[in-house]
């Protein structure tokens, strides 16, 4: 121990008399000299190296960045001599951006960005990667992401550059969402005051779009969806999103920006002198949510590009193929075609905002285009990007190569297995079976349900029902085995008849068939053979048939003149909102029961509507909302529906007001 503080102190007085003159060689001779060792040698140089920069700090000299920039390229100079660690240097410019102030900082890392190809050299790599990633997370930490955005990113940008494309640490691999990026904006109570103000502010100016709370709320409650897509995919959130997006955008549609907005005011002359100043636009990283500030918010173009360009990523992000999302995260075909509609009108509005628009839009295509790419580079396990070789001469030494032996199918197998896909051993099948890689979810495809309708398949079976076709018995489809295995099968999935109560047992499959085709004829929208064929008296069965008694025969006559005028009748009734207000106000207490029963999973219910309705907190509002939601998106909803669901209930008070 004695002899490494001996060997310490004498190397940092060679080091910093070497370092005065710049001269390398006489710090290595003396260094070389003095101890044969080499691990004991570059531990001391290290320790000399760190004690000589405390010196230097010392001295005042943290505000002359070129000395300490000297210094550095100095340290690397020995690393390169093999006399100190590889990693000393970006260990000395942490201990350096530790001691000084974020200013000083920022014009010391220049330095460091200048010298990104020393870094990625083979002796400096390995050894300095962790410690560089370590050093500028340490910066990012002290800086603000408000008001040193520049600095921001020109960090990130260095990392970029310094790191390999295929490096998995600088990579959102699982594709996170930074959730803690919170928008807060003012509650309702603040209305009244912004209203008084834009009430004030009206005779001074006209304004293009009335300002409330309710499209100031819509507009920064759409914040918490860029910030986490994936609650889009629940009906609810989509549902709010939808209203929400389609009234900021209307509000963007109506509010038509000129290029003299991008002035601060058009009053005020601007010389020479102030023009060149006003070219280039501030820039915000995040804008501030007071209400107040809504109306000039909306006449900046870069605010509303900055929105519009949120909604297109966020419509590409739902409509792209994330390897890590959920299967049940996938747009209806309804959505899918509100997005693409959505899309448009975005567009449209980013080619309207000057200044540029035309261009700034044909940018944005071309940058979300790329990000197609980037996306599916991740879904694939991020492979190394390897650069093409374009000489001719390595082409012809290529061919020269004996050729590789070919590869176990086993081992092809289990590549593609790993990057979900299937290899059939032919090129062909191979392509087909990967189109939908989930056979699951090829097989639940609309496009392959084959089941016929009921009006389709047994259209020949009613013509020959009437007694004018004069079509002989023995000819009748309902006494074909096949047709009657397969109108069976149909009649089980299709038909509300076949299991209703009054369904008896049967010994003679076409004269049930008879029967059953009967109902569904007068189930049909009414046709002249139709009516015809309702006035004809069904014939009486054979006496001698033994199936039925007169008693069943009788019972079933009439369960189908019941059935056929129940299925006549059902008309169903939509539910009004009157009747949603006076339900709303006894059921307040007992909403999330009759969310369960109306198809609601229990993460929606959860939920409590009230995280989107900020101004109405109350249960009856809750339940209200819940079952105007319930009575616009569902298609069976109506009166007689749901005074089923309140008896199963037994909300007997909801239901007495229900019938009333």
């Amino acid at each position: 121990m004695a002899m490494f503080e001996v060997l310490r102190k004498e190397y940092s007085d060679y080091l910093q008399q070497c370092f005065k003159v710049s001269d390398v060689q006489t710090f290595q001779k003396k260094c070389a000299e003095r101890c044969t060792s080499d691990s004991d040698r570059k531990a001391a140089i290290d320790q000399a190296l760190r004690d000589t920069l405390l010196v230097i700090l010392s001295e005042n000299a943290s505000s002359n960045v070129h000395l300490l920039e000297t210094y550095i390229t100095f340290c690397i100079e020995l690393c390169r001599k093999d006399l100190a660690t590889a990693s000393m240097p970006v260990m000395l410019l942490g201990d350096i951006f530790d001691s000084m102030t974020l200013d000083r900082c920022e014009q010391l890392f220049t330095f460091v960005e200048n010298n990104v190809v020393v870094w990625k050299e083979d002796l400096f790599f390995s050894a300095c990667k962790n410690n560089l990633l370590r050093m500028c997370n340490d910066l990012l930490r002290r800086l603000s992401r408000s008001q040193q955005t520049v600095f921001c990113g020109r960090i990130l940008l260095f990392l970029a550059k310094f790191f390999p494309f295929s490096e998995r640490s600088g990579l959102n691999i699982v594709s996170e969402f930074n959730l803690e990026n919170h928008t807060e904006f003012g509650s309702e109570k603040s209305e009244e005051d912004a209203l008084e103000q834009i009430t004030k502010d009206d005779d001074k100016s006209e304004a293009k779009v009335p300002i409330d709370y309710n499209l100031y709320r819509k507009f920064w409650a759409l914040q918490d969806f860029f910030r986490n897509p994936n609650q889009l995919y629940l009906k609810v959130h989509w549902k709010v999103f939808s209203t929400h997006a389609s009234s900021v955008l209307s509000a963007f549609s109506s509010f038509k920006l000129e290029e003299q907005r991008n002035y601060p005011s058009t009053s005020v002359k601007i010389d020479s002198s102030m023009e060149g100043s006003h070219k280039e636009t501030p820039y915000f990283a995040k804008y501030l949510t007071n209400q107040k500030l809504l109306e000039l918010q909306l006449s900046d173009s870069n605010f509303r590009r900055y929105v519009l360009l949120q909604f297109l990523i966020l419509f590409q992000y739902l409509n792209s193929t994330v390897k890590f999302k959920a299967e049940t995260h996938e747009l209806k075909p309804d959505q899918v075609d509100w997005v693409k509609a959505t899309t448009e009108q975005v567009y449209a509005l980013l080619t309207e905002t000057p200044p540029d628009g035309p261009t700034f839009t044909e940018t944005v295509k071309n940058i979300l285009k790329r990000e197609e790419h980037w996306n599916a580079w991740k879904n694939e396990g991020c492979p190394p990007f390897k650069r093409p070789t374009s000489d001719s001469s390595a082409d012809i030494e290529e061919l020269r190569k004996p050729k590789r032996p070919r590869r176990r199918i086993g081992d092809v197998i289990r590549d593609a297995q790993t990057v979900g896909k299937y290899h059939m051993g032919n090129p062909e099948l191979t392509k087909l079976w990967n189109l939908c890689p989930n056979n699951l979810e090829a097989c639940k495809s609309k496009e392959r349900d084959f089941l016929p309708s009921l009006e389709t398949y047994f259209e020949e079976a009613i013509m020959q029902l009437d007694p004018n076709a004069m079509v002989e018995d023995e000819y009748k489809k309902v006494n074909d085995g096949n047709f009657g295995w397969r109108a069976l099968r149909l009649l089980a999935r299709r038909s509300p008849h076949f299991f209703v109560h009054g369904n008896y047992p049967i010994n003679k499959l076409p004269e049930y068939l008879e029967t059953m085709i009967k109902k569904i004829a007068k189930d049909r929208p009414q046709t002249q053979s139709d009516i015809k064929l309702e006035t004809e008296e069904t014939p009486p069965p054979e006496v001698n048939d033994q199936e039925f008694n007169e008693d069943v025969l009788k019972q079933e006559s009439e369960q189908v003149e019941v059935d056929n005028t129940d299925t006549k009748g059902r008309k169903l009734t939509k539910v009004t909102p009157e009747m949603v207000a006076k339900l709303s106000e006894i059921l307040k207490n007992d909403w999330k029961k009759l969310a369960t029963k109306f198809g609601y999973t229990s993460e929606e219910v959860e939920i409590n509507f009230i995280t989107f309705f900020q101004g109405k907190p109350t249960p009856y509002e809750q339940c209200k909302n819940m079952l105007e939601i319930w009575a616009e998106e569902d298609v069976d909803a109506s009166m007689e529906n749901l005074a089923y669901i309140l008896e199963g209930l037994k909300f007997t008070e909801a239901l007495a007001v229900l019938k009333s």
